[in-house]
């Protein structure tokens, strides 16, 4: 699968009732102002915050070399530089690679400077060209805007038994429609639908970390679920919010973290040997369909 008006007492006049009320509205306005702090700082978790969550709540975590921690945010910087990215603003930036030596995921926070601070990193699936209806997942950065709006997963098995999107719930990140090569075929580029999502959790989950998808790249539930929760890559969508609107994708409890993001990055590493700080999962045991 490639969303109150009381009567004034006597002798009451409009001069009293301005020195009476001017230093209760500045009390009250200082208390809303303090509650008001108090809450928006209590739910803007910080890089540090985000990191501890990532180890305490994502279930699938890899233990990524500082050497190659360093290799990726280059990779970052100038895949986001030659797209002309915007980096006007500190933000979280997802980093994929979709070389098939890899299937990893890694999370950043950029600051506004150009620093970086490496939160987590997870296996994933992208696209297993030589099938019919498979892509080569593209590479580049592309940016998550309500212009192709998410929307969810409603847990519904297809006919091959898979709930391709995963459980019931969770959240499909639309990249929209994107060129991508053919797997198949001729080979042609042409128009995919590129999206990041969770897939079946009980007999694909456990293959995330090898090519399986049509395209899209696959994800771990919890992954899926802490990006959801803190908002992690919502920098459009929060910006609905901020101008009134309110897209149904958003949970009403979740934490967005200070600095939303708004980029997933796929770079290829093109490695001749399998990455040593990844795990390669189980041997297939048949195939299946999914995005």
């Amino acid at each position: 699968m490639i969303w109150l008006n009381r009567s004034r007492e006597p002798g009451f006049d409009n001069a009293d009732m301005k020195r009476c009320c001017t230093p209760v509205l500045v009390l009250a306005g200082a208390i809303c102002f303090f509650f008001s702090t108090a809450t928006l700082s209590a739910a803007l978790p910080s890089p540090q915050e985000l990191t501890a969550a990532y180890r305490s709540q994502v279930d699938r975590a890899f233990a990524v070399p500082a050497g190659e921690v360093r290799r990726y945010r280059r990779l970052a910087e100038t895949a986001l530089r030659d797209a002309q990215a915007d980096l006007s603003s500190a933000q979280y930036l997802l980093v994929v690679d979709r070389d098939p030596r890899v299937q990893a995921a890694l999370l950043f926070w950029r600051s506004e400077s150009g620093d970086y601070r490496f939160i987590g990193a997870s296996p994933v699936s992208t696209g297993r060209p030589g099938t019919f209806d498979h892509f080569e997942t593209p590479a580049g950065v592309f940016e998550h805007s309500p212009s192709n709006p998410d929307f969810r997963a409603e847990g519904t098995f297809n006919s091959n038994g898979i709930r391709g999107y995963g459980r019931k719930g969770m959240r499909v990140y639309d990249l929209g429609w994107q060129r991508a090569p053919k797997g198949w075929g001729d080979r042609a580029t042409i128009d995919m639908r590129l999206q990041m999502h969770a897939t079946e959790p009980d007999s694909l989950e456990h293959r995330l970390g090898s090519v399986q998808s049509k395209g899209c790249v696959r994800i771990p539930a919890t992954l899926n679920t802490l990006l959801d929760h803190y908002g992690v890559l919502d920098a459009e969508y929060e910006r609905l919010v901020a101008d009134g609107q309110a897209p149904w994708v958003l949970k009403e409890d979740r934490e967005t973290v200070a600095d939303p993001g708004r980029y997933v990055v796929i770079v290829d590493s093109g490695l001749k040997a399998r990455a040593a700080w990844t795990v390669s999962p189980k041997a297939p045991q048949g195939h299946a369909q999914g995005g």
